[in-house]
C-alpha cells in the first residue's frame, strides 16, 4: 500500500440517531388517482375549515347575507302587488292605487337590482381575498417541502393545486356558500307566502315536488360522475403539456411532433367528450324542471279555476300563485347547480388541505444553535442513505439499495476535497445531504462540529455556494439571477462576483447589461455563459464553503480554462467540495475520495492514487485518458 492512500471497506451501521423526517410516512398519492377522488358532497370537517378563511371578512360576509335576504324578500313583492291590483284596484277602478302599486313594483325591481349588483361585487371581493390567502398559504407550504416530495409529484399536478383547485374554492365562496343562504331563504319565503295566501292551492302546487326531487338526485349523480371524468382528463392534459413542453427539445430532436400532437389530440378529445356528457345532463335537467314548472302552473290554473268558479278564491290569488310558482322553481335549479359547486369544492379542498397538512420531512430544530462565524469544517460520520420510494416517504427495506454506505470523512477548513467515481456512485448525494435537501437514515453530518440538523437552514445553506452541472436561471435580469433577492448582496457585490468568475464581459454585452431580462431558463445566454453566471451567483454571498457538482462539464475548453483560473483564486481560503466525473478537473485537489457503489474505496492525492496501479482511481484515470488520446 502506498503511504497516504487509504482503502475503505463498508462497516456496520452506526447507532447514531435516525432522522425522523426522512422516516416519516405519508399516504401514497398517485398523479391521476387523486383527481378521480370525489369524496363526500358535503363534509362538515372540511366545510368548517373552509369557512375559517372567511373569519377576517366576517363583516363583509354578514353584509352579503343581509343583501341576499333583502333581495329574497323583494321577490315576494311583485306577486303580492299583483293580487292587490286584481282583487282591489281593478274592481274598484282605483287609478291612484294602481299607480301606487306600479310605482312600488318598479321600486322593488330597482332595489333588487341594486342589491344584486352590490352583493355580486361584495361576494366576488370576498372570494378573491380568500383565494389570495389560500393560494399564498399553499405556495408557502410548497416552498417548505423537501425535494423528495417534488421528485414524486409532477409540476403540472402541483400547479393544479395552486391554480385550478384554489379557483374552484373561489367559485364556492363567490357563487356557493353565501348565495345558498339566499336560495334557501327565497324558497322558504315563497312557501310561506303561498301557504298564507291559500294553503290548499299551495299543496296542489307542491304536488310535483317529489318528481323534482327524483330528477335532482339523478342529475346530481350523473353530473358528479361527469365532473370526475372532466377533472381526470384535465389532470392528464396538464401533466402531458408540462412534460412535453419541458422536453420540447427532445421531441424535436427525434421528430416526434406529429406523434406527440396525435397523443395530445386523443387526450384533448377525451376531455371534450367528458364536457359534452356533462352538458348533455344539463340540457336534460333544466328542460325537465321547466316541464315540471309548467305542470305546476297547469295544476294552479285547473284547481284555482275550479275554485274561482265556485267563488272560493279570487283571481288575484291565482295570478299571485302563478308568479310565485315560477319563482319557486328557479332557486331549486340554482341549488342543484350549487350542489355541483359544493361537490367540486369538497374534492378540491381535500386535495389542498392534504398539501397544507403535509409535514415537511426536513424540519428545522426548534431552538437552532447559533455557531457564530462558520469556519467550514465538514464531517460525515457513519452516514447511510437511501432515497424514498417513488410514491411514498417510507424508505425501502432492501439491504442492497443503499446509495451511501457507512460514509465517513472530514474536510478541514480551507481544504479542497474532490469526490470522484463512476455514475451512480453517490457523489451528488453527498452534496444533497450536506445541504439538507435530504436527511440520512443513519449517521451524522457535522459542520464545525455541530450536527447540521441542529442548525437553521438559513445558517447552513447561507454558508455554502453551490454550482450544478444543470444551471437553472430565472426569467429575471442578470443582476437578479446573481443576487436572487438576497438583501445582503449589493449591486457592487453582484458586479464583483461576475467579474471574478469572468462573467462580467458577457453580461455587459447584453443590450440591457445587468438589467437585461434573460428569458426563460436564461435562453438568451449560451450554456457556458449560464454556467459563469451560476458561479457568480454562488460567490456573490461570500460563502465559506464552495460546492461544485460537475460545474465545468457543460462548458467549452476556453471558458473552462477561464473558470479554472477564477476558481484557483476563489477556492483559496475556502472549504471546497468538488464533485467531478472528469478526473482532469480534480488533479490539484488537496485530497480525493474515490466512491464506488456508495462506499469510499480510496483516499489520497492525485499522485498517491495513481501509484496504486490496480486501484479504482488509477483504472478510471487510464480509461479516461486512453479514450481521450484515441479520440
Amino acid at each position: 500500500m502506498v503511504e497516504g492512500v487509504k482503502r475503505h471497506a463498508a462497516g456496520t451501521p452506526s447507532r447514531a440517531r435516525v432522522s425522523s423526517g426522512a422516516m416519516a410516512s405519508h399516504a401514497p398519492e398517485g398523479p391521476i388517482r387523486e383527481e378521480e377522488a370525489l369524496g363526500k358532497a358535503y363534509d362538515a370537517r372540511l366545510m368548517r375549515r373552509l369557512l375559517s378563511y372567511l373569519s377576517p371578512y366576517r363583516l363583509q360576509v354578514a353584509g352579503a347575507v343581509l343583501m341576499l335576504i333583502a333581495a329574497s324578500g323583494l321577490e315576494l313583492v311583485g306577486p303580492w302587488l299583483t293580487k292587490i291590483a286584481l282583487d282591489r284596484a281593478v274592481p274598484a277602478t282605483d287609478i291612484d292605487l294602481l299607480g301606487t302599486l306600479a310605482a312600488v313594483f318598479v321600486g322593488s325591481l330597482l332595489a333588487a337590482a341594486a342589491l344584486e349588483y352590490l352583493r355580486t361585487l361584495l361576494t366576488t371581493w370576498i372570494g378573491q381575498k380568500v383565494m389570495l390567502d389560500i393560494r399564498g398559504e399553499v405556495f408557502s407550504r410548497l416552498q417548505r417541502l423537501e425535494l423528495a416530495f417534488f421528485d414524486r409529484n409532477p409540476v403540472g399536478r402541483l400547479m393544479t393545486r395552486v391554480t385550478s383547485d384554489v379557483e374552484v374554492l373561489n367559485e364556492m365562496f363567490t357563487s356557493g356558500v353565501v348565495t345558498i343562504f339566499g336560495d334557501i331563504f327565497t324558497i322558504g319565503a315563497i312557501v310561506t307566502a303561498m301557504l298564507l295566501l291559500d294553503w290548499r292551492l299551495a299543496l296542489v302546487s307542491f304536488a310535483v315536488l317529489p318528481v323534482v326531487f327524483v330528477a335532482a338526485v339523478i342529475f346530481r349523480r350523473k353530473v358528479r360522475s361527469a365532473y370526475r371524468d372532466i377533472r381526470t382528463r384535465l389532470a392528464r392534459i396538464n401533466a402531458f403539456l408540462q412534460e412535453r413542453i419541458t422536453g420540447i427539445g427532445v421531441v424535436k430532436l427525434f421528430g416526434q411532433e406529429r406523434a406527440t400532437a396525435g397523443r395530445f389530440g386523443r387526450i384533448n378529445e377525451s376531455h371534450l367528450q367528458a364536457h359534452l356528457k356533462s352538458i348533455t345532463y344539463y340540457a336534460l335537467f333544466f328542460p325537465v324542471i321547466e316541464i315540471l314548472t309548467a305542470v305546476a302552473v297547469a295544476l294552479i290554473l285547473w284547481y284555482g279555476g275550479l275554485r274561482a268558479l265556485e267563488g272560493t278564491i279570487s283571481i288575484g290569488v291565482i295570478a299571485a300563485f302563478l308568479q310565485y310558482v315560477r319563482r319557486f322553481f328557479r332557486p331549486i335549479q340554482d341549488l342543484s347547480e350549487k350542489y355541483n359547486i359544493l361537490q367540486n369544492a369538497m374534492a378540491s379542498s381535500e386535495r389542498v388541505f392534504r398539501l397544507l397538512d403535509r409535514v415537511p420531512a426536513i424540519e428545522e430544530a426548534e431552538n437552532p444553535i447559533d455557531p457564530g462565524k462558520i469556519e467550514g469544517r465538514i464531517e460525515f460520520r457513519n452516514v447511510w442513505f437511501r432515497y424514498p420510494g417513488p410514491e411514498s416517504d417510507e424508505v425501502r427495506s432492501d439491504d442492497d439499495d443503499w446509495v451511501l454506505r457507512n460514509i465517513s470523512f472530514v474536510v478541514e477548513p480551507g481544504e479542497r476535497m474532490a469526490i470522484v467515481g463512476a455514475t451512480g456512485a453517490g457523489k451528488s448525494t453527498i452534496v444533497n445531504l450536506l445541504l439538507r435537501f435530504y436527511d440520512p437514515q443513519r449517521g451524522e453530518i457535522l459542520l464545525d462540529g455541530i450536527d447540521i440538523r441542529d442548525l437553521s437552514l438559513e445558517t447552513l445553506r447561507g454558508s455554502m455556494g453551490l454550482v450544478l452541472q444543470d444551471v437553472y436561471l430565472f426569467s429575471a435580469s442578470a443582476a437578479e439571477n446573481i443576487s436572487l433577492g438576497r438583501p445582503s448582496i449589493e449591486d457592487a457585490s453582484i458586479v464583483e462576483a461576475a467579474d471574478r468568475v469572468g462573467a462580467d464581459p458577457y453580461v455587459r454585452r447584453l443590450p440591457g447589461g445587468y438589467e437585461q431580462a434573460l428569458g426563460e431558463r436564461g435562453s438568451s445566454l449560451s450554456v457556458g455563459e449560464r454556467q459563469l453566471l451560476s458561479f457568480a451567483r454562488a460567490l456573490a454571498g461570500a460563502p465559506r464553503i464552495l460546492l461544485l457538482d460537475e460545474a465545468t462539464s457543460s462548458v467549452d475548453s476556453e471558458i473552462e480554462a477561464q473558470i479554472d483560473i477564477a476558481l484557483e483564486a476563489l477556492m483559496r481560503g475556502r472549504t471546497s467540495l468538488v464533485i467531478a466525473h472528469r478526473l482532469s478537473t480534480v488533479q490539484n485537489a488537496d485530497r480525493i475520495l474515490v466512491l464506488h457503489h456508495g462506499e469510499i474505496r480510496e483516499t489520497g492525492t492525485h499522485e498517491e492514487l495513481l501509484e496504486v496501479e490496480e486501484g479504482l482511481y488509477a483504472r478510471l484515470y487510464r480509461l479516461q485518458f486512453a479514450s481521450t488520446e484515441a479520440a
